[in-house]
């Protein structure tokens, strides 16, 4: 099962949204029916800016969370995607044109890199993604203040997002997940103590169909929506589920047995939740980091500009 090993997990505003069985393959992330009578606090910020091509950088001042604080594969030819990354100095990398990037190897990131896909369809594709951080023989464990917002992320090997190996403050915001078995990995193992101060941030995020388990989702899960062992805290707010019609999948989190999860400081969760432990918990976001939470009921409007923007010089994404 998902192991969320000792971290701290805010899963908020997640999607009742069920992709229509043509989109299977070909998921309509650019268009909705949900009209946007209200915004989430990254939206805002993208559909108010118009002048964002000439200045992209501001989008950094809009993570929330605990991510907020951010900022030829052998001999990669300079304006390649590869080139950009691997360089030590600060870059905000964007992209002249709609294109498709096949890698042969890893994508690995070295720190202070953007990567700004608005005004382009970019998809990463039929081979290797991106890792940052984790090599072994070398530095690159325990990256910190990262923010994945607005991406589509289906059918590729293991999980879509895993954050392992002591990293920290990362937010994941306005993504579109679907068509995958293993979604989101929260810490590598049970017994790996140095995850124990890990802290995410997963909002306004799309959890759509096709899914299998370990991610906090909503619709018809075929093993469980949220799991958790080693002692993690997990506070669920302004949540949308619903749950599958079999029976003995309507309980949405899954957990160690009893007897471990009893005497656990908190687990809150407001279908079929079982309460674990005892005691209240809260995130304890800096002020920057702080947002506010609506009700559940709103979260088809939260969330439906979740997955890639369309994006045009000039106008507001």
């Amino acid at each position: 099962m998902a192991s969320l090993s000792r971290l701290i997990l805010l899963s908020c505003f997640l999607t009742y949204y069920i992709a229509p069985t043509s989109q299977a393959y070909s998921p309509g992330y650019y268009t909705t029916t949900t009209p946007k009578t209200t915004i989430n606090v990254v939206d805002l910020c993208l559909s108010s800016n118009s002048n964002w091509a000439t200045n992209r950088r501001t989008l950094a001042n809009w993570a929330v969370g605990f991510g907020q604080d951010v900022d030829d594969h052998v001999n990669p030819q300079p304006g390649s995607l590869r080139y950009g990354v691997i360089e030590t100095q600060r870059l905000w990398i964007v992209f002249a044109k709609d294109m498709v990037i096949t890698l042969k190897n890893k994508l690995i990131m070295n720190s202070f890199k953007t990567i700004d896909g608005r005004g382009a369809k970019v998809e990463i594709a039929y081979g290797p993604c991106i890792t940052v951080g984790h090599r072994r023989g070398c530095d690159g464990d325990a990256t910190s203040h990262v923010w994945v917002d607005h991406c589509f992320l289906a059918r590729s090997s293991d999980g879509l997002i895993d954050v392992t190996h002591a990293s920290t403050a990362v937010t994941i915001t306005d993504n579109y997940f679907s068509q995958h078995d293993k979604v989101m990995l929260l810490g590598h193992n049970d017994n790996f103590s140095a995850d124990e101060g890990m802290k995410v941030t997963i909002a306004f995020n799309r959890f759509g169909a096709g899914l299998i388990e370990r991610m906090p989702r909503y619709d018809e899960w075929k093993m469980y929506a949220v799991g958790g062992s080693a002692n993690p805290t997990i506070f669920s707010e302004g949540n949308y589920f619903i749950a599958p019609e079999t029976a003995y999948a309507k309980q949405a989190t899954k957990r160690e047995s009893r007897g471990r999860w009893n005497n656990w400081i908190c687990s809150k969760m407001v279908l079929f939740f079982v309460q674990s432990g005892y005691g209240s918990c809260y995130p304890l976001y800096s002020k920057t980091q702080s947002f506010k939470v609506l009700d559940g009921s709103m979260v088809p409007a939260l969330t439906s500009s979740a997955g890639p923007l369309r994006c045009f010089v000039g106008k507001a994404c």
